[in-house]
């Protein structure tokens, strides 16, 4: 029989509950094949959702969005998710009912199975949706930290939230080094593209601006949010220019909003100032009231 988790347990890998594949298993026991695919060589998509109060239980926030970009990410690596909406909205239920103190949901979808090296197998992927451990404490007025190798805007993974992400894990554990909480990318013409795990926002003192996704930046779902509730410009931005910003923030789905105090070691003007609140209560007020926005 399935364990039902109190709020504060956390099993291996901050796992709490795990679908695989059309049912809820166990998370401490195995369930991949060692050839999947995603296994070998990162040949897959997934979306991390942040879990919040719904009534008297929690959600998981932005669903529909967080899918609809599933399904996008996955066509754009030409396979197919197996599972419709209402079968993966379900397991999300269920991992929340197994685990209701959870804080995380990650869905991940992978290609194929069955073939030691790049060539895609015949053998079917896998589906998993986990419930984990709550996320980080992203404590505002965070410091960043450009790195040395660009977002390849032009590249087949560019917009792509594919579990291809070593250079991602690379590049935030570069800014580690160097006393950042996130690394910032720059495309290949030298703009400023995004975070490692986050989109970026500054202002001019006026109003927002956030990469274009010609940088190759990600069609961040809380990105997306912010751009419809707020006036923001989309806006190339050399990166050598990105210190000299007199507010700038980070925005994903597990730091929805993050102020940033210092680019490269340079303290910021205004850490917490109105543009970067107003993206703060904007979040806010949506993940309160509308669970799928």
């Amino acid at each position: 029989m399935l364990r039902t988790l109190p709020a504060n347990s956390f099993l291996p890998m901050s796992v709490q509950a795990l679908w695989v594949n059309g049912r809820i298993v166990e998370p401490d026991q195995p369930h991949l094949r060692v050839d999947d695919h995603g296994v070998m060589v990162g040949d897959g998509v997934f979306e991390t959702l942040a879990v919040v109060p719904n009534g008297t239980g929690v959600a998981a926030f932005g669903v529909r969005r967080h899918l609809d970009r599933l399904r996008r990410s996955a066509q754009a690596l030409l396979f197919d998710c197996p599972y419709n909406d209402n079968e993966l909205r379900d397991a999300i239920a269920r991992c929340l009912d197994v685990a209701p103190g959870a804080g995380v949901v990650r869905i991940t979808v992978t290609s194929s199975g069955g073939i030691l090296g790049s060539r895609r197998g015949t053998g079917p992927g896998s589906t998993i949706v986990i419930a984990g451990n709550q996320p980080p404490k992203y404590a505002p007025g965070t410091a960043v930290a450009t790195v040395p190798f660009t977002r390849n805007e032009r590249g087949a993974m560019a917009g792509i939230k594919t579990t291809s992400y070593a250079e991602n894990v690379l590049a935030r554990d570069m800014a580690r080094q160097r006393g950042a909480s996130e690394g910032i990318f720059a495309d290949t013409q030298g703009r400023v593209s995004e975070g490692t795990g986050s989109n970026i926002f500054w202002s001019d003192g006026r109003r927002l601006h956030t990469p274009p996704l010609d940088t190759g930046c990600l069609a961040g779902v809380t990105r997306e949010l912010i751009m419809e509730n707020l006036d923001v410009a989309e806006t190339h931005l050399p990166l050598e220019d990105l210190p000299l910003v007199p507010e700038a923030f980070l925005a994903s789905s597990t730091r929805v909003v993050q102020s940033i105090a210092r680019i490269d070691g340079t303290d910021l003007p205004l850490v917490n100032g109105a543009l970067t609140a107003a993206a703060a209560t904007a979040m806010a007020d949506l993940m309160a009231t509308n669970i799928d926005p």
